[in-house]
C-alpha cells in the first residue's frame, strides 16, 4: 500500500511522519508525580514495543516530576496538557520530548503562542489534539451537532495560530469513541494537511471490544495509507494498548514484532487439545520480540498448507502433530510433545 506523504517530526530520536516507521503509542494510567509508579509503568511498556508514552500533567507537581521520570527512561516522553498553559511551559523545561495540548481548552491565544515560543526555543514538537468529547460548542453549533467537518475546522482554526509564529513541529489527530466519525474526519484532515497525523478511536473501551473497534478504525486507515504514529486506547493495562497497536500494524505488513500466531477455529475434525495449546503456547511466548509466524492447525484439510507456510508449524491429527519448519516436515509429535518441543524451536530461533 501507498502511504501519504507527510512532513518528519521528530519526538525525541523518534521519526513520525515521512518514510519514518508508524510507531506505537502508549499513556500511563499512573499519577505522574508518583515517579516510581510512573517509571516502572513505563519500563513495562517499553519491553512491550512502546516507542512514545504519554502522561498525564494535570498539576504542577506532575510537571516537576517529568524531569526525574526522563533520566529513568529511555523512551520519548510526551506531557498531555489541559487547562493551564504554564504547566506545558514547565514541563518543556523539565525535558518533554513533545507537547499534547488542545488549544481550544488553553485559553487566549497569548496563552497558546507562550507555550509555542518555549517549544520552539527547545526543538519540542507540538500535538494539536481535538477529540469529539470537548469539540467547541460554536462548532457544534455551526454544523448542526458533532460532524467530521467540524472536527476539521477545529484542528484547522488551532493550526493557523501555529502558523501565525512560523511553528511547524506539529503532529495532529482527530479522535472519536464513533469509529465511522474519527475515520471520516482523519479522511478528511488528510486531504487539506502534511502534517503526521496521530491516529486512535478514543474511549474504545475494554480490551474485548476496544481492541476491536481500534483495529477497524485505525486499521482501516492504515490500509488506506493515512496514518504516522498511533495509539489503542483501553480501559486497563496499557501493555495491551501496546501489543494490539502491534498487531494491527502486523496485519497490514507495516511492521513485524514479535510472534504471529496462525491457529485454526477449530471444527467437528479437531482429534487434539489444539485450544488449549494455542493458549498456552501464546502465553510462554508473549514477550517474544523478533518477528517469527507459527501455524497451529488443528486438521488435514488446511493443516499441512498453513503450517508450510509459517517459519514454524503444527498440523494435528490424532492426538499428535506434523511439526514443520520452513516448509518442510521435521518431525512426528505426540500431543503431549507438541508445546514443550514449540517453546524449545522459538527459543533456539532467538538465540
Amino acid at each position: 500500500m501507498k502511504r501519504r506523504t507527510t512532513k518528519k517530526v521528530y519526538i525525541g530520536n523518534v521519526p513520525v511522519g515521512g518514510d519514518a516507521p508508524i510507531s506505537v503509542q502508549s499513556m500511563t494510567c499512573t499519577k505522574t508525580e508518583d515517579v516510581a509508579s510512573t517509571v516502572d509503568q513505563i519500563l513495562r511498556l517499553q519491553d512491550a514495543g512502546c516507542e512514545i508514552v504519554r502522561v498525564a500533567v494535570p498539576t504542577r507537581e506532575a510537571a516537576e516530576a517529568i524531569g526525574q521520570i526522563k533520566t529513568k527512561i529511555q523512551i520519548p516522553l510526551v506531557a498531555d496538557i489541559h487547562f493551564d498553559y504554564r504547566l506545558a511551559v514547565e514541563a518543556i523545561r523539565q525535558g518533554a520530548d513533545k507537547i499534547r495540548i488542545n488549544p481550544g481548552n488553553i485559553g487566549a491565544k497569548d496563552r497558546v503562542k507562550k507555550i509555542l515560543t518555549m517549544a520552539k526555543k527547545r526543538s519540542v514538537p507540538v500535538r494539536i489534539g481535538v477529540n469529539a468529547g470537548s469539540l467547541e460548542k460554536k462548532v457544534i453549533k455551526k454544523y448542526g451537532g458533532i460532524t467530521a467537518e467540524g472536527l476539521v475546522e477545529s484542528v484547522l482554526d488551532q493550526l493557523r495560530l501555529f502558523q501565525e509564529v512560523a511553528f511547524e513541529d506539529v503532529v495532529l489527530s482527530i479522535k472519536a469513541s464513533d469509529v465511522v466519525l474519527m475515520i471520516e474526519a482523519n479522511r478528511l484532515l488528510s486531504q487539506k494537511v502534511d502534517f503526521p497525523l496521530h491516529l486512535g478511536v478514543t474511549e474504545a473501551g475494554t480490551p474485548r471490544s476496544g481492541i476491536l473497534r481500534s483495529a477497524v478504525g485505525i486499521g482501516t486507515l492504515l490500509a488506506e495509507g493515512i496514518g504516522d504514529t498511533l495509539r489503542v486506547s483501553l480501559t486497563g493495562d496499557p501493555v495491551e494498548e501496546v501489543r494490539a497497536g502491534h498487531d494491527i500494524l502486523k496485519s497490514l505488513r507495516l511492521r513485524q514484532r514479535g510472534l504471529t500466531i496462525l491457529s485454526c477455529p477449530t471444527c467437528g475434525r479437531l482429534q487434539t487439545r489444539l485450544i488449549a495449546i494455542v493458549e498456552e503456547v501464546e502465553r510462554a511466548l508473549s514477550e517474544v520480540q523478533k518477528p517469527l509466524t507459527i501455524a497451529l492447525m488443528g486438521c488435514a484439510v488446511n493443516g499441512p498448507g498453513e503450517a508450510k507456510e509459517a517459519d514454524i508449524g503444527i498440523a494435528c491429527g490424532r492426538k499428535s502433530a506434523l511439526l514443520f519448519k520452513k516448509g518442510k516436515v521435521i518431525r512426528k509429535l505426540k500431543e503431549e510433545d507438541i508445546v514443550k518441543t514449540l517453546i524449545q524451536e522459538v527459543r533456539e530461533w532467538e538465540e
